[in-house]
């Protein structure tokens, strides 16, 4: 079978699934739209500002019609967040204080936001006398509750948060839908636990019709950069929750006099609000992208998850190689479908933050935006690539055909 032919007959079975994400894509995109007109956002919310930022009405405006459009109190959206482990790391170290102690859920955290927990002598958590503490997932990928209640039952009234993360990371399974979310959110208050349920919520933005926040979540945080800057914000990340905490966060981002009273961004705020405007059907464009490379690795033989049946809980497919060699290969061709960088030949690096080498194919217009067609792996067995993105599901279909032009 040609790619061509293969491709077709894949569209052909995915018809009930793409339906599904035109539904979401439709419901998120007038939740949003509706955000910008109860807030009432104006020509001159786009406007830049300089020095300390006081009375800036676009950063703040942009934070309320993001923590609407994520079923939040309020929020914090700021070109200051470098990135989501940035975003992370200021949510953790604004609700958190010396003693504290976490419970993270979902298994261990993603790589790179490791060093933020426990490392030594670099400022971590650790550092400042957090404890945090890890359940493992049940063999099915799934909350292990036994293993949780026994957790907060340990851990007493020294427990201020639980931490959730929705993605799988470099896991192998699949990332938590918000149905699951709310379960163990409604679990651990069902344990007696009364303090902060923080979510890392990158790469699962508007790929659901609620977000964490809406079912039970305290504070969610993500990357402007993947899902929510739709392809157009050059940089930034996003903090959501219930007042109370997002007020604490700002007092790290900024200073504890100060709090979110101030801040500036002298390029204007124009492309984080058409890039939060865009963002459900960017999503709708990579889901769509992400089904037809697994329908068709898939009739290819080849494992990758979520299965096809399943509704993507985020943005990113994870799909299973022999060897590093097919690894490498399956990366290079993304590379090569890319509109930036195209030509470069990819070679495994050791990338900040990770444990063993990474290869990245990210020919992108913005550097490292995973919402645009990206893959990447660490160059360890199991051999996995995750492959993630897509501003439109006309280029994910271009990419997929020089993928299956090397695998057939």
């Amino acid at each position: 079978m040609t790619a061509e032919a293969l491709i077709k007959q894949s569209e052909e079975q995915l018809q009930k699934y793409f339906k599904i994400a035109d539904e979401i894509s439709e419901y998120n995109q007038e939740k949003v739209l509706k955000a910008f007109n109860r807030h009432s956002v104006a020509l001159r919310h786009f406007n830049a500002t300089t020095g300390y930022g006081y009375g800036d009405d676009g950063r703040f405006t942009l934070g309320e019609v993001f923590a609407e459009s994520m079923g939040a109190e309020t929020g914090i959206v700021s070109p200051a967040l470098l990135s989501g482990t940035h975003a992370l790391a200021v949510g953790l170290f604004g609700v958190l204080r010396t003693g504290d102690k976490v419970l993270c859920v979902s298994g261990m955290p993603y790589d790179t936001i490791r060093g933020v927990i426990f490392g030594e002598g670099n400022g971590s958590l650790k550092d400042y006398g957090i404890s945090f503490d890890c359940t493992e997932l049940t063999p099915e990928g799934k909350f292990d509750k036994t293993r949780i209640q026994e957790e907060i039952n340990r851990l007493g009234g020294q427990l201020k948060m639980i931490y959730i993360q929705r993605s799988r990371g470099y896991e192998l399974r699949d990332a938590f839908t918000v149905a699951e979310i709310k379960e163990i959110c409604d679990f651990v208050r069902g344990c007696g636990f009364e303090g902060c349920i923080f979510t890392d919520n990158c790469y699962g933005e508007f790929v659901e019709k609620l977000e964490p926040c809406d079912v039970g979540a305290d504070v969610a945080v993500g990357s402007l950069i993947k899902n929510p800057g739709g392809g157009l914000a050059p940089t930034g990340g996003y903090i959501v929750g219930k007042e109370k905490y997002i007020d604490l966060i700002g007092r790290r981002l900024t200073a504890p006099s100060i709090g979110n009273e101030v801040g500036s961004y002298a390029y204007g705020y124009r492309l984080f609000y058409q890039g939060l405007f865009l963002a459900p059907h960017t999503v709708n464009q990579a889901i769509k992208g992400s089904l037809l490379i697994g329908k068709c690795m898939e009739t290819l033989g080849y494992e990758n998850f979520p299965k096809i049946e399943k509704t993507p809980a985020d943005i990113t497919r994870a799909i299973r190689f022999d060897t590093a060699e097919q690894l490498c290969a399956f990366i290079q061709s993304v590379q090569e479908a890319s509109p930036i960088d195209s030509f470069v030949t990819l070679e495994p690096w050791d990338m900040p933050g990770y444990d063993s080498k990474v290869i990245m194919a990210a020919g992108c217009f913005v550097e490292g935006a995973s919402i645009e067609l990206s893959a990447d792996a660490p160059v360890k067995a199991p051999y996995t690539a995750y492959f993630q993105g897509g501003l439109t599901y006309e280029h994910c279909k271009y990419a997929l055909k020089k993928i299956l032009a090397k695998l057939l």
